[in-house]
């Protein structure tokens, strides 16, 4: 069989064609310009990862540990790479070469539409379908915050239903293929909390296959699928194997991990449950799927020239350059949320055909994906829905690790395209034309028709926030009937955009317009809906030149500091443990992390933030109490930072060093009373050690020196004039660091609760810790194997699948 170009090639080079000029007008000054988008968790990251960046451009090595934040941590979470790893050059050559992370919405699209296909959605329909999945708001906004790995990770997850779906229908090979390359994928940007909820996407849809091969009696086909598939993930798992390693062996001893101390507000494993359903969505919220702001869009929005706020500002003589900035960033927001980047949105359009295919898909496909919606929906509400998300919270496997539960609303915006695109294939596929016409009605009339209720009776809700009570009463007023403004002006939207839609679909159906014609002004159409929705949130003032350059420029404050060559820790006052900008430069007492130590964050609890919070009270009444920083003592916070000015450094003349020989070693019998004593003892010349573990520790006397040190590796000369333990100013981890004195290995102790200790002989020393983590070193030569395998697996497939259909088999 001849392979015909017009219909069995152009169709798929338009769809893609599409797809890149969408990203590539949208993102037109990164991609024209050099510009890049202002993402501050990305900033964030370079600040936390810069030490990491160095070594490996240096060395070509990778720095396992990163000791620049947290007073230091694995960096398997921070920056990682496999020498060999693939995927990146990969990455490049499936998104064409458009830079990252844009790149991750085209891949969107083409996954999306690969999967439609898959389900035989033809191309003219798969399209909007696509584009509606990739460029919704929730993706763009989660851009601009800078969360580029959980993008990439959702927009893997139609390619790995594709695979999933290919082996169910038989097509083995290319299935294996499709599925393994996508989950080594998603493995490989490590978004844990996305592929947990590709986990529940998978049940579902394996749910509704399992129960259609038992009314077929087709369950060796399943089970040979199923078979296949696992083999996938087997290869899948074998590419990222010293990454998933490394994190399954540090999250015990993570904030994921269960608590040391009895005194912890979250003694059990996992998340605080307050901690995680803190952005938990409203019920009714979720109508802004329909109408995007239907409670305001973001925390804040620029409202309209001369709106109630503006004239009320304006009436009340307020400044014109304080109204301007006011009306700028008005707190228009009024939901459940404490605060939201912008609506949750992906094209009324796409919801109207959602509900076609309520209406239209087949049972079986409208199970899966109508339950996927539902379940989803019912997760993103959080605490609005305590008897079901605190049972899954308490009782659900893994699922006590996550937090912001309205990221569920990915499986939401993964099912709705997915769903509106099978129903609009079925409906152009039935015959009856009576009904067709009865069921346009009723899709128009549950979502232009409840758009346009909110539109008529805008003024049943109460448009009241929290933050009103900020607000003298005609300022809270004027902003509660902007909010409804708004309200109105989006639905108003909403209506037109579903009328437009319905009228291509009937025409088409009518035969007025061809099909192709109407999947294309429906792309289209759409495309303007959520282009005029996310330039909101991520516009062109939002690209810029090196945002780096500025963030990180250094401060007077930096370059007094960066005078000092020695090997300390900085503490910055500004917020210490959610920023990573000093960690840029200097080794950190804070950091920025979600995932960081559990003994440092219940020091941090317990110790450290009861330390700070007395010293800064001392500082403003004109007191210095360095001795009364007995842990941040211990952790060598030689650099108080309090600004960014060169007189906003203060050196603290009591931070204990390197190491040191404590005069007093007292054993304790718990955790609790550990770091109890650590926040009482004078931590230069007492330390605790914990006796049930490692037994009676000896005191002893002597000199410590560091003499040479890496992120891998610190080499210090001691001095021991009696032998006994020391301590480093080091934090202790107990997988993969070794001690060695004078080339013989010594055990480690845990000291100060979560401090490095040594037993040193008497005499003169060099002690040399490394960092030398097994599961790294012992998986890192599979992980490039496997990739070499999928990637020749994903191309032998490809050229088997174009084979057979040149043969017509």
């Amino acid at each position: 069989m001849q392979i015909d170009f017009k219909k069995d090639i152009l169709p798929h080079l338009i769809g893609i064609s599409v797809f890149y000029l969408v990203v590539l007008l949208y993102f037109s000054p990164i991609v024209f310009d050099g510009k890049i988008i202002f993402q501050y968790d990305i900033l964030q990251w370079e600040g936390a990862a810069k030490e990491i960046l160095d070594h490996r451009a240096d060395t070509g090595e990778e720095a396992l540990w990163a000791s620049r934040m947290f007073s230091g941590m694995p960096a398997y979470l921070v920056s990682f790479e496999v020498p060999g790893d693939i995927t990146n050059s990969l990455t490049k050559i499936i998104t064409l070469g458009l830079p990252h992370p844009i790149n991750s919405l085209f891949f969107g699209m083409v996954a999306m539409y690969i999967l439609l296909l898959s389900f035989k959605v033809r191309s003219e329909f798969a399209i909007p379908g696509a584009i509606a999945f990739a460029f919704n708001t929730f993706h763009l906004i989660s851009l601009d915050a800078g969360h580029n790995a959980k993008i990439w990770a959702i927009c893997l997850i139609p390619l790995i239903l594709a695979g999933i779906h290919l082996s169910m229908q038989r097509k083995y090979l290319l299935g294996l293929a499709l599925f393994a390359f996508g989950m080594m994928l998603q493995l490989k940007f490590n978004h844990l909390q996305i592929t947990y909820y590709t986990l529940w996407i998978v049940l579902f849809y394996g749910v509704g296959e399992l129960s259609y091969a038992i009314k077929q009696k087709a369950i060796p086909d399943f089970g040979k699928a199923v078979g296949i598939l696992s083999l996938g993930l087997l290869l899948a798992i074998g590419a990222n194997m010293s990454r998933f390693m490394t994190v399954l062996e540090y999250s015990p001893f993570s904030t994921r991990g269960p608590s040391n101390i009895t005194s912890s507000t979250s003694a059990g494993s996992g998340l605080d449950k307050d901690y995680a359903f803190n952005w938990s969505q409203g019920k009714l919220e979720t109508l802004t799927l329909l109408v995007p702001y239907l409670y305001g869009g973001g925390s804040t929005e620029q409202l309209p020239d001369d709106s109630a706020t503006e004239q009320a500002l304006r009436t009340n003589g307020v400044d014109p350059a304080q109204t301007r900035e006011f009306v700028k960033n008005a707190r228009t927001y009024w939901g459940d949320q404490p605060g939201t980047g912008g609506p949750i949105y992906g094209g009324a359009i796409m919801v109207f055909l959602f509900v076609i295919g309520l209406l239209y898909a087949p049972r079986k496909e409208k199970s899966v994906f109508l339950g996927i919606t539902l379940f989803s929906i019912l997760l993103a509400w959080g605490k609005n829905l305590e008897w079901f998300n605190y049972l899954l919270f308490d009782y659900l496997p893994g699922y006590n690790k996550f937090r912001a539960v309205t990221m569920a609303f990915s499986m939401t915006l993964f099912a709705i395209p997915v769903m509106g695109s099978i129903g609009l294939e079925q409906l152009f596929k039935s015959t009856a034309i009576k009904k067709i016409n009865t069921n346009l009605l009723i899709a128009l009339g549950t979502t232009a028709g409840l758009a346009a209720f909110f539109w008529l009776f805008a003024g049943m809700f109460s448009f009241r926030a929290a933050i009103d009570t900020n607000f003298p009463n005609w300022l809270a007023d004027a902003l509660m009937e902007d909010r409804k403004s708004l309200l109105r002006s989006s639905a108003l939207k909403t209506v037109i955009f579903i009328l437009l839609a319905g009228g291509l679909i009937f025409a088409a159906l009518k035969k007025k317009i061809s099909t192709q014609f109407a999947g294309l002004a429906l792309a289209i159409i759409l495309v303007i809906d959520l282009w005029g929705i996310n330039r909101r949130y991520l516009g062109e003032e939002a690209m810029q030149y090196s945002p780096s350059e500025q963030f990180f420029a250094p401060s007077p404050a930096d370059e007094k500091i960066l005078r000092d060559k020695d090997y300390y820790r900085v503490l910055n006052i500004d917020n210490p443990f959610n920023e990573a900008r000093t960690s840029y430069y200097h080794h950190s007492i804070g950091g920025y992390h979600g995932a960081k130590m559990k003994r440092y964050q219940e020091l941090i609890e317990n110790v450290l933030g009861i330390e700070i919070q007395d010293f800064v009270q001392k500082a403003q009444d004109g007191t210095f109490d360095w001795q009364g920083l007995k842990a941040l003592n211990m952790l060598n916070a030689k650099y108080i930072l309090a600004g960014r000015g060169e007189n906003a450094v203060f050196l603290n003349p009591e931070a204990n060093g390197h190491g040191w020989f404590p005069q007093n070693v007292q054993g304790v019998i718990t955790n609790d009373d550990e770091i109890i004593q650590v926040s009482n003892m004078d931590t230069k010349t007492v330390a605790t050690v914990n006796e049930q573990e490692y037994g009676e520790q000896a005191a002893g006397s002597g000199t410590v020196q560091l003499i040479q040190r890496g992120p891998n590796e610190l080499v210090y000369k001691v001095q021991a004039d009696i032998a006994g333990l020391v301590v480093f100013s080091e934090i202790y981890y107990p997988k993969g660091w070794i001690a060695t004195i004078n080339g013989n290995e010594s055990p480690i102790i845990r000291a100060n609760y979560l401090l490095r200790g040594l037993q040193v002989p008497q005499g003169s020393h060099e002690v040399i810790f490394s960092f030398e983590p097994k599961v790294y070193y012992n998986t890192k030569t599979l992980v490039v194997i496997f990739q070499y395998l999928i990637a020749l697996l994903l191309v032998g497939s490809i050229a088997f699948t174009v084979y057979t259909l040149k043969k017509g088999t």
